[in-house]
């Protein structure tokens, strides 16, 4: 497989496909731009006698294509290296199309099919071929640059883009921009005693030049003119105006400098729906004065007005301007343009109110709340404790566990004595009322 067509899914390192095996024919369109897909190729045809016998050939990774007869035996898929006829030689390109749907694309073309001057299909190209075929392609980007310093050592007023170098060698294609004419007659004989080829200078576009560039748009997608687009028609800053567009330079011209090519896309379309709305309505009269159509919207199909005594704006229907058209027609000026609300079927946003709450709260209320809450949050925890972890535990552990120390001696001193001293004295039983002890009466005969 040739590197300058490959992609990631063949792997162009090995030199021969090893993803899909079509040898540069990729089904997706990755190795060659412009690509086509024949969907007419595997119908069967009742009288194979009558098949076109027209290829379109592909050249330079589908940048330059053209037809050529099939004049050989020799049936070609799509994806194939042929050589065709050249300039003084040959050239090989690749099979872009075949079978009826070069028929569609000879008529799109205005190119006829018995063509005297149409050249002709040589043969499938051979490894020889194919083997000169890349090295002049590798030549290409070397004669690019020396062609570039040439043309301004001549100070020519000029842009080279591109070189195409024909397979066998014989002969180099130029193509530049330019905005006026150039005169590069003593360019071609610097040019042909440099390259030793025949030297064919040709003019392309600046849209052309985008084209054989390539690039990403800014849609995310490659550019039209380098993936599909071939006919690039004129495009105005009025058919931007169509499609209420802003004029902004920036954002509507492309990497061309031009503008951009898909703004023709949807045209019709803004056309056909702006044949509903009335002409000669970019002014209508009511009471107040004047009101001045600013906008049209084709999608709620809204016409745009605003008064000169102020800057709003006001969205009418198209049968509310009909009829203020005719009244203004016979001489009446109504006293409301009467618009609608656009809003309608939507939720109505509600703004948040502000209120000042300066002075109504202060630290230290802030400060009470969190201590309550703190303390709410521990006598909690010390709840879910009790009835958890201590569960188990004997009664009366608990309850001394709970009691503090000092609480305990207070409750004995107030048991045992009023006086501090009686701290120290051994603690007395208290089994009801002190009893007296009596003494027995002395002997009367021991006094005696």
């Amino acid at each position: 497989m040739i590197d300058y067509m490959g992609c990631s899914s063949c792997g162009t390192g090995s030199g021969k496909a090893a993803g899909c095996k079509s040898n540069g024919g990729c089904s997706t369109g990755s190795c060659n731009r412009m690509n086509v897909h024949d969907w007419l190729a595997n119908l069967p045809f009742a009288d194979p006698e009558s098949s076109c016998k027209v290829v379109e050939i592909s050249f330079n990774n589908g940048s330059r294509k053209d037809f050529y007869r099939n004049t050989t035996l020799q049936y070609f898929e799509k994806g194939d290296l042929v050589a065709v006829e050249g300039v003084s030689g040959f050239d090989v390109g690749m099979v872009n199309l075949t079978g009826e749907l070069v028929r569609l694309q000879m008529k799109k073309k205005e190119v006829r099919e018995d063509d005297p001057e149409m050249k002709k299909i040589l043969r499938r190209a051979s490894e020889r071929d194919i083997e000169l075929f890349r090295t002049h392609k590798e030549r290409q980007a070397g004669a690019l640059s020396k062609a570039r310093s040439i043309a301004l050592n001549l100070k020519l007023d000029m842009k080279l883009i591109e070189v195409e170098i024909q397979a066998d060698g014989r002969k180099a294609t130029f193509f530049y921009t330019a905005e006026d004419r150039v005169d590069f007659r003593e360019l071609i004989k610097q040019y042909a005693s440099e390259f030793k080829v025949k030297v064919e200078m040709k003019q392309i576009g600046i849209r052309q030049e985008a084209a054989k560039v390539g690039g990403i748009g800014s849609c995310g997608r490659e550019l039209c003119c380098s993936s599909w687009l071939t006919d690039f028609k004129s495009v105005t800053t009025t058919i931007a105006r169509y499609q209420n567009l802003s004029i902004n330079q920036t954002k509507l011209s492309g990497q061309c400098g031009r503008l951009k090519c898909c703004l023709n896309y949807e045209l019709d379309t803004y056309l056909d729906a702006l044949q509903d709305f009335p002409d000669n309505a970019d002014v209508i009269q009511i009471t107040r004065g004047n009101a001045t159509l600013i906008k049209k919207d084709i999608f709620k199909n809204l016409m745009w007005y605003v008064l000169p005594d102020s800057n709003k704006q006001y969205p009418l229907t198209i049968k509310r301007v009909k009829e203020i058209k005719s009244l203004n027609a016979r001489g009446i000026k109504p006293d409301e343009l009467e618009p609608v609300d656009v809003t309608t079927g939507k939720p109505k946003v509600v703004e948040p109110e502000f209120v000042d709450v300066v002075g109504q709260i202060s630290l230290r209320t802030l400060e009470k709340s969190s201590r309550k809450k703190f303390d709410r949050d521990s006598r909690d925890n010390r709840g879910n404790d009790r009835r958890g972890d201590n569960r188990n535990q004997p009664r009366q552990e608990n309850r001394g566990q709970q009691r503090p120390e000092k609480r305990s001696n207070e409750r004995r001193e107030n048991r045992g004595g009023n006086t501090p001293d009686s701290r120290n004295q051994p603690k007395q039983e208290n089994r009801g009322p002190l009893k007296v002890e009596k003494k027995p009466p002395e002997n009367s005969s021991d006094k005696k």
